[in-house]
C-alpha cells in the first residue's frame, strides 16, 4: 500500500527504505459479498504456494472465477510487494491449474529495478538467472542452481524449490530469495475470521514475568475484568480430547532428545491446553483466567471457555498487537471487528498506529465497523472500498479518489452510498411472500 499525495498523519508511513516508504494500515469497506475475504484468501493461497508448494503432478487447486466463461482458460496472477531485510522486492507469478506459466522477482527501488531472476513458459521453460550467475564465482554452485531450476517441477514455484532443496547449503550470494521466503514465513499473517494467533505465548507466560506483566495490563487496559492469567495443571481423565490424539501428542514429545521444556497446543473451542515434558513425564496445563472475588482474598479461575467471545478476541488480539508492535510483521485479517465493541476496534486500530512511530509493520483489515470511517483515524489513502459489479466480479478504489475535504467526516456519506461498497437493497414491496 503505497502513500498518496496526502501530507497529513505522516507517521501513519514507514521510514523510506531506498526511497520508497508504505502505509502501515489499510482498512477495506465493503458490502456482504463483495469480495473482501476472497481477496484476503488469494493473499494467503499465495503464500500457502510458496511455503508448502504443490504435490507432483497434481493439479494446483485454486477455485476460478465462476461468473465469467473466459476465467476458466484465463490464468490466475499474484504479485506482492515486499519491504524486507533492508530492501524492496516484487515477487509474483502466473499460473493456471496445470503449471506455473511465469515467476519473476525483481529488486525494487524509487528510480530503478533490477531482474533478479525471471522464469517463462510458453513452448518450453525458460529460466533467467543471470543476475545470480554471475555473483556466483564458484562453477560448482553456478551448476547446482541450475540443476534445481531445470529439475523445478512445472507446477512448482521456484522459490519453493529454493526453500526446500537445500540450495541455502550449496549455492552462496542467494541472500534475496531467502529474504523473499523468510517475509513469507515469518512476517506475513493472514488472520482469518475463526483463526487464533500465537497461542505459544500463552505457554510462554508461565516462564516470563515480564511477558506475563505485558499480557495482564493489556487485559486491565481493554477491560476485561480479568485479574490475571495463569495455567493450572489437569488431570488426563478431565479433557475432552480423544485419548488416542493425547497419547500420540504424548509419544511424540517424549521421543525428543532435548531435555528442554517442550509443549504441544490443543485448542477445544475456547478452551487451550498445553502438553509438555517435565522430568521424563507428560504434564498437562490449561490456560485460565483470573477474577477478584468479592470479600475474598483469594482469586476465582475461569475457564476461557466461560469468558465472554469479545474477551477470548481481545485475547487473541493481544499477541498480535504485541507482535505487530516489534516490528518487521504484515497482519491481514478478515473481520477484525468480530464479537468486538466499535470502542474497542478503534481504540485497537488508534493504539498501533499511536505506538508505531519508527516501526516498519503494516496492518490491512477488513470490516464492515463503520466506526473506523473517520479522517481523524486514518488518512484517505488507507481507506478502501470494495465494490462487485453486475457480474460478481471485485474492484477496489481508495477514498482518495474522491474529492473530499480533509476535516469531512465521511462515515454518514459512505452509509448513504456515496463512495459504493454498500449493500443494494431490493424493492420490499416485490417480496410476495410478505405482502399477501
Amino acid at each position: 500500500m503505497l502513500p498518496g499525495k496526502g501530507s497529513l498523519k505522516a507517521d501513519h508511513k514507514t521510514s523510506k527504505l531506498n526511497g520508497i516508504s508504505v502505509l502501515k494500515t489499510a482498512v477495506l469497506f465493503g458490502a456482504n459479498a463483495s469480495g473482501k475475504s476472497n481477496l484476503i484468501k488469494a493473499i494467503d493461497f499465495g503464500k500457502k504456494l510458496v511455503l508448502r508448494g504443490n504435490k507432483p503432478e497434481k493439479p494446483i487447486d485454486y477455485p476460478k472465477f465462476r461468473l465469467d466463461k473466459q476465467s476458466s482458460t484465463n490464468d490466475s496472477r499474484i504479485e506482492y510487494e515486499i519491504q524486507h531485510k533492508g530492501k524492496n522486492y516484487a515477487y509474483g507469478f502466473t499460473f493456471n491449474n496445470e503449471l506455473i506459466k511465469e515467476e519473476w522477482l525483481y529488486e525494487i527501488g524509487a528510480k530503478k529495478e533490477v531482474k533478479i531472476f525471471e522464469r517463462n513458459f510458453s513452448n518450453k521453460e525458460i529460466f533467467n538467472l543471470d543476475y545470480i550467475i554471475q555473483k556466483l564465482k564458484k562453477e560448482e554452485e553456478r551448476q547446482f542452481l541450475r540443476f534445481i531450476a531445470k529439475g523445478t517441477p512445472n507446477n512448482q514455484l521456484f522459490l519453493t524449490e529454493i526453500r526446500t532443496r537445500k540450495v541455502k547449503e550449496n549455492v552462496s550470494k542467494i541472500e534475496d530469495f531467502l529474504n523473499v521466503i523468510d517475509w513469507f514465513q515469518n512476517s506475513l499473517k493472514v488472520i482469518l475470521p475463526d483463526d487464533k494467533y500465537n497461542e505459544g505465548l500463552k505457554f510462554e507466560l508461565k516462564q516470563d514475568v515480564e511477558l506475563l506483566t505485558t499480557f495482564e495490563e493489556f487485559l486491565s487496559y481493554f477491560d476485561t475484568g480479568i485479574d490475571g492469567v495463569c495455567l493450572e495443571k489437569v488431570d488426563v481423565e478431565n479433557i475432552d480430547i480423544p485419548k488416542p490424539l493425547l497419547v500420540k501428542i504424548g509419544e511424540d514429545l517424549l521421543s525428543e532428545k532435548s531435555e528442554s521444556i517442550r509443549a504441544s497446543i490443543i485448542s477445544k473451542g475456547n478452551t487451550t491446553y498445553f502438553l509438555s515434558v517435565k522430568n521424563g513425564d507428560i504434564v498437562i496445563e490449561k490456560f485460565m483466567t483470573k477474577h477478584k472475588v468479592k470479600n475474598a482474598t483469594s482469586p476465582e479461575k475461569f475457564d476461557t471457555n466461560d469468558e465472554s467471545d469479545g474477551t477470548n478476541r481481545i485475547m487473541d488480539f493481544i499477541p498480535l498487537l504485541m507482535d505487530l508492535l516489534k516490528g518487521d510483521n504484515v497482519f491481514i485479517i478478515d473481520e477484525m471487528e468480530r464479537s468486538l465493541h466499535p470502542n474497542l476496534i478503534y481504540d485497537l486500530l488508534d493504539l498501533f498506529l499511536s505506538k508505531s512511530t519508527g516501526i516498519n509493520s503494516q496492518l490491512v483489515l477488513a470490516t464492515h465497523e463503520s466506526s473506523l470511517l473517520t479522517q481523524k483515524l486514518l488518512r484517505k489513502d488507507e481507506i478502501w472500498f470494495v465494490v462487485k459489479d453486475n457480474f460478481g466480479a471485485s474492484r477496489l478504489h481508495s477514498l482518495e479518489q474522491y474529492n473530499v475535504r480533509f476535516d469531512k467526516e465521511i462515515r454518514k456519506d459512505y452509509l448513504l452510498g456515496r463512495f459504493k461498497a454498500i449493500p443494494r437493497i431490493g424493492n420490499r414491496n416485490k417480496l410476495t411472500a410478505i405482502n399477501k
